[in-house]
């Protein structure tokens, strides 16, 4: 009965249209199409206020790197290379997340009262890429390694003194001998398949093809490896892990080419044979850039600084002198014209932005000639004086005059040599001579650091997320393999570093590190200069990337899972 009487509805309808006018048949189908055409503006206008663009699954990114993997493998990894690949290919307990560590196989961790044991309990049904269950088996595998000295693991540092003990499958619990408040770092380490490994002996382990084809627990596996006629890699495609501990990964694909110099990095960039690139300097990097591109900057912390060697050079024993050449430092200047403004002047030995660090800005902000003067002043109350003939400074004493000269060794870094010529201007007009030594990274290393065959070094301390000053002021630390290149002795910062690494009261900790720093601001064994950006060029319609400050260039890939290329539209009512 209904449907007849929607029939005879739509028969008078067409009738009515078919008796009208052709002026009438007009203005009803012209009204006909204000109608629906409103419709569909009000659905639209709808459908944009109650739906959000969300991240979708897809797409993909290419994405060039300076070296040539050798050691992809969390144990061995050495160059950027290889750690680039190790953070997307593994993981580990932990995770850097974009507020600090998170978990990531680990599904919770206890510390015990005495703050000396671990307890990490892994997420349920972990599974490698090839299906096989990811256990404690591996965590203690992986560790163990690390800890054999016959492995020759980088890390090794950092796991030697910690017992390992497996509670059951999914429990572990790491005991150390005394307290380390930056502990938690060590288990970003990413963690081996015992099944694949465990049939290598430990000196066996940098000659196995798994540290080329890796297989690892991370947001993506290796779906293909390129080389070229000679053997050596070109290129790495990945693809998303479907086992990975976190959500997820959007991006469907990943592709790594690696060239052997920056020239080369550059030209595939301006040809368009990848989207992203880094490890260039500030200027190559603005020259370089398209207008599709996006500059992505993050905090490092890195401390680039000129370091005295007061062994090596005895006028630096002389505290007037070191303040003269730090009030006669333009760091501003520096950050400028070295850095293009990609990273900010500092004054202390833990950079910005990490935990407990302090600045002393009146060091460096408004810098202008009446430092110069001020600087000048100082010495010439020590008893410097102006050698009109050479124009440098001199101090006589009965036996022998001390002339204001000295070298500034550094590495063959295009950034570090402009920094230098800088800083050898700014103190020549103090009336110093200075003579810079340029050696490359290699060399500068093993012949010129080790042997602390130096008078002053401009070189860059890495410090951890935990800003663990230990290796860089401890006078423990002042012979090769320490890293106090400053040769610097103090028994009350001693005490105050043993004391912050034993201290797990982030605001006690935090005071201990002020502390430290203001004693070494007061004795000055070195000039901080800056703290440089790790900057990071991709492709515009990358998203997600919402890290701020990482560790080492690789840890921009903490959160590549989170990152997309492609998108859709939800009403906000279904969004999750």
């Amino acid at each position: 009965m209904r449907m007849m009487q929607i029939a005879n509805w739509e028969l008078k309808l067409k009738l009515g249209v078919k008796n009208l006018s052709f002026r009438l048949k007009i203005i009803f189908l012209s009204l006909l199409a204000i109608f629906f055409i409103s419709g569909l503006a009000l659905l639209y206008q709808i459908d944009q206020k109650i739906s959000i663009e969300i991240p979708a699954e897809g797409g993909a990114f290419r994405e060039g790197i300076l070296g040539t993997p050798r050691f992809v493998n969390p144990v061995l990894t050495i160059s950027d290379a290889d750690k680039d690949l190790t953070s997307l290919i593994y993981s580990g307990l932990m995770r850097l997340g974009y507020n600090g560590l998170i978990p990531d196989l680990a599904e919770k961790y206890e510390i015990s009262e005495d703050e000396l044991c671990y307890t990490f309990t892994l997420k349920p049904d972990l599974k490698w890429p090839d299906g096989k269950p990811l256990t404690s088996d591996d965590i203690i595998f992986t560790i163990k390694q690390i800890q054999n000295p016959t492995t020759k693991s980088p890390k090794r540092g950092s796991w030697e003194s910690v017992n390992i003990e497996k509670i059951d499958e999914r429990i572990i619990r790491f005991c150390l001998q005394k307290p380390y408040a930056p502990f938690l770092e060590n288990t970003t380490t990413g963690i081996l398949p015992y099944h694949l490994w465990k049939d290598l002996l430990p000196d066996q382990m940098p000659l196995s093809n798994f540290n080329i084809d890796a297989v690892g627990s991370g947001p993506y596996k290796i779906k293909n490896i390129s080389r070229s006629s000679s053997g050596i890699i070109t290129s790495y495609t990945l693809g998303r892990n479907e086992n990975f501990a976190l959500e997820d990964p959007y991006i469907k694909k990943i592709i790594l080419n690696f060239y052997p110099s920056e020239k080369k990095l550059i030209e595939a960039y301006q040809k368009g044979e990848i989207d992203n690139l880094s490890a260039l300097s500030p200027k190559d990097i603005l020259k370089i850039k398209k207008d599709t591109s996006s500059l992505n900057t993050y905090l490092l912390p890195r401390v680039f600084a000129v370091f005295f060697n007061q062994d090596n050079a005895p006028i630096f024993t002389d505290k007037n002198v070191r303040l003269a050449l730090k009030l006669a430092t333009d760091k501003e200047k520096i950050v400028r014209e070295v850095l293009e403004n990609l990273g900010t002047a500092i004054s202390s030995s833990i950079p910005p932005g990490s935990f407990g660090a302090i600045e002393f800005p009146n060091e460096f902000e408004n810098f202008d000639e009446t430092q110069i003067e001020e600087a000048k002043n100082l010495l010439f109350k020590a008893g410097w004086k102006l050698n009109d003939e050479e124009q440098i400074l001199e101090k006589k004493t009965k036996n022998e005059t001390t002339k204001m000269e000295f070298s500034l060794s550094t590495s063959n870094v295009p950034d570090l040599i402009q920094a230098a010529k800088l800083l050898k201007e700014m103190w020549e007009k103090l009336g110093a001579n200075v003579n810079i030594k340029i050696y490359e990274t290699g060399d500068l290393e093993q012949e010129v650091i080790r042997s602390r065959d130096y008078h002053a070094l401009l070189f860059g301390e890495v410090m951890g997320r935990e800003p663990d000053a230990f290796a860089f002021w401890h006078s423990s630390q002042r012979n090769d393999p320490g890293l106090n290149v400053a040769l610097y002795a103090n028994i009350t910062v001693d005490a105050l570093l043993q004391k912050a690494r034993a201290t797990f009261d982030t605001k006690k900790r935090e005071e201990i590190y002020r502390n430290f720093q203001e004693e070494i601001n007061k004795d000055t064994p070195a000039v901080f200069l800056y703290s440089p950006y790790f900057i990071y060029l991709t492709k515009s319609n990358i998203s997600g990337i919402n890290q701020k400050s990482i560790t080492i260039p690789s840890e921009r890939f903490s959160q590549i899972h989170k990152w997309y290329v492609n998108t859709k539209k939800v009403w906000k009512i279904f969004k999750n």
